[in-house]
C-alpha cells in the first residue's frame, strides 16, 4: 500500500491470487511508500565463490533519486539484465529491486538514470552456504510475515508467525524473505508480504525456498491489517490447500485504510497536498487531505463502513494522538450499529494509523 502519497502513488490492484507461490503481475510500479530520501551512499555487499545454483547470482537493492523518463529507461535495461524486477516509488524518489547475475551492471544502470542510495547487494550463494537449523525435527507449517512496527510484531510472534521487520525506507529483500522461510524450519510455509511491492520479492523468495524441499505459498496481502485476518483463521490441523484458502478469503475480504502525514508538497487523486497535511488512503488510494488526524480517521472510518462491515480493526502508530482510540469507537458505536472495534498498538516504525474492515 502507498504509504508516502507525497511520493506518488496507487496501489496495484487486483483479486488476491490463490496459488502456490503466486502473485499478482499488476504490482504497482508507484507509491511503495515511506522511503527516506537520505541514506549512506555506502554499498553494502556480501559475495563469496561463484554461484551455481539455479538463477541469477546477485540481488541488488537501491533507492533512486530520478525522474519518470530516466526510470522507464531504466526498467528496461534491467530487464534484459536479470529477473525479478520491482520498481516503485514515484514523485522523483524510487525503490529498485533485481536479480542479476552481473551486480555492478545493475548498479552502473541506476547511475546513469540518477543519484542510487542505500545500495545493498546480496551473492544467493552466501545464503545457500548457510546450513539449515540442525536443532530438531521440522514443525509440520510455519506462517512468515513482513510487519512493519513493534508492537505489530509483537501481536504477529504472539499468534505464532515468524516476523520480518519492514524497516522505513527498506523493504526486505527475497534474499531475507527467504532466510526467514528457511528459519522458519517447517514443511510448509504461508507467507505474508503485507504490501504490494513486495508481491514479487516474496515470489522470488518462494521459488528459492523450493531447493531446501519447502512448500510455500504466497498470500498476496497489501496491508498488516490483512495479514492480521488471514492469521485469525489459520488453522494448523487443517490440509495445507485449504488452510491457504481460507487465510487468502479472510485477507481478500478486508478492506484498509491508512493515515499517513505529507513529507513535501505533491499532487493526489483528490488535489494538491502541502507539508504536513494529513493523508487518509482507502486501499492505497488518496480520499481525504486534511489537518486533523481524528476528523480525517472519522471520514475515512465513514467511508469504509458505508459499504458494509462487521469488524474494525485499529492499529496506532507510536505518534498517534493518544485519545484517537478512543474516539474512533465512540465514533462507530454512534454511527454503525452492530459494528465491533478492535484496538492494537503498532509501535515504533508503524504507519500513523491502519484501519482494516472486515
Amino acid at each position: 500500500a502507498a504509504r508516502d502519497v507525497a511520493r506518488g502513488g496507487d496501489a496495484a490492484r487486483g483479486d488476491v491470487a490463490r496459488g502456490d507461490d503466486e502473485a499478482p503481475r499488476d504490482v504497482a510500479r508507484r507509491g511503495s511508500g515511506d522511503v527516506a530520501r537520505r541514506g549512506s551512499g555506502n554499498v553494502a555487499c556480501r559475495d563469496t565463490e561463484e554461484w551455481d545454483g539455479s538463477g541469477p547470482g546477485y540481488e541488488v537493492i537501491y533507492l533512486l533519486d530520478a525522474g519518470d523518463e530516466a526510470v522507464a529507461r531504466l526498467r528496461a535495461r534491467l530487464d534484459a539484465l536479470g529477473e525479478s524486477l520491482v520498481v516503485v516509488g514515484g514523485d522523483g524518489l524510487w525503490h529498485v529491486h533485481v536479480h542479476v547475475d552481473d551486480a555492478g551492471a545493475a548498479v552502473e544502470a541506476g547511475i546513469e538514470a540518477g543519484r542510487p542510495h542505500r545500495v545493498r547487494i546480496t551473492h544467493f550463494a552466501s545464503d545457500a552456504a548457510r546450513p539449515a537449523p540442525a536443532s530438531g525435527e521440522r514443525v509440520p507449517r510455519a506462517i512468515v510475515a513482513v510487519v512493519p512496527g513493534e508492537g505489530l510484531a509483537e501481536l504477529y510472534a504472539g499468534a505464532g508467525a515468524a516476523t520480518v521487520p519492514a524497516r522505513p525506507g527498506e523493504l526486505p529483500g527475497s534474499g531475507e524473505l527467504a532466510e526467514a522461510v528457511r528459519r522458519a524450519h517447517a514443511h510448509e510455509v504461508v507467507l505474508l508480504p503485507n504490501d504490494a511491492a513486495l508481491h514479487h520479492t516474496a515470489a522470488a523468495a518462494a521459488r528459492d525456498a523450493r531447493h531446501l524441499g519447502v512448500r510455500v505459498a504466497v498470500i498476496p496481502t497489501r496491508s498488516a491489517v490483512q495479514g492480521v485476518a488471514a492469521l485469525a483463521v489459520h488453522e494448523a490441523e487443517r490440509r495445507f490447500d485449504e488452510d491457504v484458502v481460507a487465510m487468502t478469503s479472510a485477507a481478500g475480504a478486508t478492506r484498509y485504510a491508512e493515515l499517513a502525514v505529507a513529507e513535501h508538497r505533491s499532487w493526489t487523486s483528490v488535489g494538491i497536498c502541502q507539508a504536513g497535511d494529513v493523508l487518509g488512503l482507502i486501499d492505497g488510494d488518496v480520499v481525504v487531505i486534511g489537518q486533523d488526524v481524528a476528523a480525517i480517521a472519522r471520514t475515512v472510518l465513514d467511508r469504509m463502513l458505508a459499504a458494509g462491515g462487521e469488524m474494525v480493526t485499529l492499529v496506532l502508530g507510536e505518534d498517534c494522538p493518544e485519545t484517537l482510540a478512543d474516539d474512533l469507537e465512540r465514533h462507530v458505536r454512534a454511527h454503525h450499529l452492530a459494528v465491533d472495534t478492535v484496538v492494537y498498538q503498532g509501535g515504533r516504525d508503524a504507519a500513523l494509523l491502519l484501519v482494516g474492515v472486515e
